[in-house]
Formats: C-alpha cells, structure tokens, sequence
C-alpha cells in the first residue's frame, strides 16, 4: 500500500506544477475581467458613512415591495407552508418530478452553505451584533420573493412529453414578457439568465465549495492532505456524478436525507454551545437589538449594521437571484401558488434559524471572552467560539462544512443544468457531457486557486437578479391573482385534503 501512495504522489507532481502554472496564467489573465466586473456589480454609495451595494439595495427593495404587494404572505402563508410540506394537499396525480418535501430540500442544500458557518462570522465582524437584527429582517422580507419567483417558476415551467419539466427565470422571463408584447426582451434576459446561473453553477457553486470542503478537511487532519487535493477532488467528483447522473429525483433523494440531517447536525451542536453558555444570553441578545439601531462601533452606525446584516441575508438566502425556483419548478403540483408558499419556509430556514443560531454562538463567546477569537476570521471566528466549550469541534464543523459544501453542488449543478438545456436543448448526450463538465471542475476546485475566476463567477450570480427583480415586478399581479384565487378555493373548501 505504501508503494501504490507513493507512486501516485510521485505521478502526481508534475501535474501539480503544471496546475499551478495554469492557475498562475489564468489568474494573471482573468484579474483585470473580474475587478472590473466586480466594481460594476457590485458598485457602492456612500450613504451617511456607510457604503451601499446597490445589487443590494435592489433586491432589498424588491423584497420590501413583494412583502407589502402580496398582504405579507411570509406571515399568512408560513402554517399553510408546513401543510403542504407535509403532503397534506399533495394530489397523486399531479404534473411533475418531486414531492413539495423534496423540492423543498433540494433549493434550501443550495442556499445552506459554508456561508452559514463563516460569513455570519463576517458579518458580525464588520457589522457588529447589531447586524444580526438586519440579517433576521432581511431574512423575513426575503420570504415574500421567494414566493413570488417559486410561483412563477411552476405556472411557466416547459413540461415534456415523458413527464420531466424545466423551469425557472429564464422560462418564466422569456414567457412573462412575451405575454405583455416584449418577446424580444424576453427572450434576450432569458437567455442572459441561462448564461449566468450555467456560469455560477462551475463558481460558487461548485469550484468554491469543493476549495472549501478540501481546505476544511486538509486543517482538520493537520495538513496531512497538502498536495493531495487532486484525490480528494476526484474522490468528491465521483460522488457528486452518482448523484446527478440520475437527474432531479436522484437529487431530491439525496438532499430529503442529507439536508435535514446537517441542519439538526449543525444547530444541535450550535444550541448545545449557546446552553452552555447560558448565562451570557440575555446580554448577546441586547447586544443585537442594542447595536441594530445604534451601530457602535461600525462604519456608518445603525446604517452600517443594516447595510451589513441585509447584504449577508441576501447573499445567504440568494432571495431575488431567482436560483431556488429553478428547483421548486420540478415540484408535483397543478396550483403553482402551492410551491411559492412552501419555498416561504427556505430563508426562514436558512437566514433566520440557522445563521440566528451561528451569530448567537459567536455572540454569547463574545461576551463570555471579548478575546476569544483573537485574530481569527470567517470559519475559523466560528470554529474558536465552538472549541472554547468542545476542544475537539474542528472535527464536526468539518463534517458540517464538507455535507455544506456538497449539497450545494448537486443542487446547484441542476441549477447549471437547465441553463445549460435553455441555452442548448435537452438532449440526453448534452446533459450527459454538461454533467461531465460539472464533475471536472469539482475535482479543479480542489486542486488550483482561481480567485479572479470565481469573483467573476460571483458576480454574474448576483448581476441576474437584475432582470429576475425586474421580471417579478412585471409579473407580480398575475402572481397575486393566482394567490388569490388559491386562498378562496381553499377557504371555500374547493381545494381539498388528501391525507
């Protein structure tokens, strides 16, 4: 066995040096693409000291605006929410591919992610507790666009002939215009949307988590993984291909089981720490709405906090990017209204439960030890305000960090795929090639350091939520039609119960 390893890492060498002097050329070539996109994207004002994204500023007042349009649904629909996902209004006989369940699970693997672990910490950072508030508040807007572009994202989904259905913005932006006379925009932002999330998909949703996976794993294990992230790369590309080769319903199979668990997982250690520490609740809790209108300490004051906490929802919970109704489109249903009340409980979920219980972890470290993370940032603030109760954390948050990172990658390749069959077809050899091409930058991701790429990556993802936004606000009232006609068949006892 010892010969076998050590022939392979001899194998391997030269096809490391030769990555790297990739990684080097394509970083030297792609760097002045991705800054100038990222300023163009992610362009900010100077607000009362504070600066605004204004990629952020949209989708928060995208967010704002679908809240009070469709009469607060994130709170009205959040019971009947539960109901459907238990399959209580589930009809056997319903067009689709999943069960509400199993959609459901599928977008929430997508937005749950390392982010939930580090960029909280981030936030808190820079924001102070009080961005902890923001992020809540964002997080319960959020809802009410998840609503809306998961409904749209079923009533204009293309179904085919052997019972598997492609939806999401680009459909729904193509269709949506057409019917208002604007087939020619519509067809233009579909496109452009294609392209994006295809592009986003091989990004920070694929090559960024496997780095991240490997990274974690590599520091837990001491750095006994050095050079060998072409194996663990390969290794975590196989598994993600079994995956995905089966399509949605593999997928869904996948995530009802994996997503659950690593969310209890997660929060069942994070609850247990918060216990232990017990005794600093009440002030880490003061401390959030304390510094959500006072700001101390922060660039721009209560603004900054805000600007903060709503921008670290938006990029968790990816509301208004349009990305989940991409998933939420495959669901068995013939009421589209059903499917955006059950995509309510996915920034529920993911902003307010989860990234609430990572910053109330660092929150109650901080007050128990202002000191505790000493210079630690991101994952590693999170990590040391977890081993201040468990010595032996790394280990978990690894787990965690690495079922993170890989449920986001069979989510997101589908997210991939039907960019990749808007823009050509669905053919079974082009999925088949487009899967292929997914699985290899999995394994990439684990072996080079393509910064300037996935910025460019990143900032394509949030540069669609501009016409996806723009989409919902001209698609809105047919949205709120359907809703209201669903509300009055449910009441009136039309729409029935099947368990």
């Amino acid at each position: 066995m010892f010969r076998i390893t050590s022939l392979l890492l001899l194998a391997a060498a030269p096809f490391s040096n030769a990555l790297a002097g990739i990684d080097e050329t394509i970083n030297t070539v792609t760097a002045p693409i991705a800054s100038l996109v990222g300023k163009i994207v992610f362009f900010k004002i100077p607000v009362f000291g504070a600066q605004l994204p204004l990629v952020v500023l949209w989708l928060v007042v995208g967010a704002v605006f679908f809240t009070f349009y469709m009469k607060f649904i994130n709170i009205r629909g959040f019971k009947h929410a539960i109901e459907l996902v238990r399959g209580d209004y589930a009809d056997p006989n319903s067009r689709g591919e999943v069960s509400h369940f199993q959609a459901l699970a599928t977008a929430v693997s997508g937005t749950v992610g390392i982010g939930n672990i580090g960029g909280v910490a981030v936030a808190v950072t820079v924001g102070g507790a009080g961005a902890t508030f923001w992020l809540i508040v964002a997080g319960f807007l959020g809802m009410s666009t998840k609503f809306v572009e998961c409904t749209l994202g079923v009533k204009y989904r293309q179904e085919f002939d052997d019972g598997h259905v492609s939806g999401g913005p680009m459909y729904y932006l193509r269709k949506g215009f057409s019917d208002k006379g604007m087939a020619g925009f519509g067809k233009f932002v579909g496109t452009f949307y294609a392209i994006g999330i295809f592009i986003g998909a091989l990004g920070i949703g694929n090559m960024f988590q496997s780095n991240q996976a490997y990274v974690q794993l590599n520091t837990v294990s001491g750095g006994a993984l050095d050079g060998l992230g072409w194996l663990v790369g390969l290794i975590l590309a196989a598994v993600v291909f079994m995956v995905i080769v089966g399509g949605i319903k593999s997928i869904a199979r996948v995530t009802e089981k994996v997503v659950p668990f690593m969310a209890i997982f997660y929060c069942l250690f994070a609850i247990i720490v918060i216990l232990m520490n017990a005794h600093t609740l009440p002030q880490a809790i003061s401390n959030i709405f304390t510094g959500a209108f006072t700001g101390e300490g922060v660039a721009g004051g209560a603004l900054g906090a805000m600007i903060i906490g709503f921008q670290r929802a938006v990029f968790s919970n990816e509301a208004g990017i349009g990305s989940a109704s991409i998933a939420h489109a495959a669901v068995k249903t013939d009421e589209p209204v059903t499917e955006g009340i059950v995509s309510l409980l996915e920034p529920f979920i993911d902003t307010i439960i989860i990234c609430t219980i990572t910053a109330l972890v660092i929150g109650t470290a901080q007050v128990a030890d202002p000191a505790f993370a000493g210079d630690a940032q991101g994952v590693a603030m999170t990590s040391a305000a977890f081993e201040r109760e468990f010595s032996w954390f790394p280990l978990p948050l690894a787990i965690a960090a690495l079922l993170f990172a890989f449920s986001t990658m069979i989510s997101w390749s589908y997210y991939g795929l039907k960019g990749w069959t808007y823009l050509f077809g669905e053919g079974e050899f082009g999925q088949t090639l487009y899967k292929l091409i997914f699985c290899a930058f999995v394994a990439l991701g684990c072996m080079v350091q393509l910064g300037p790429i996935l910025d460019i990556s990143d900032a394509l993802v949030f540069l669609i939520c501009v016409p996806n936004i723009l989409g919902l606000y001209f698609l809105a009232p047919i949205v709120k039609r359907e809703m209201d006609s669903y509300f009055a068949r449910i009441d009136s006892g039309e729409i029935k119960k099947f368990k």
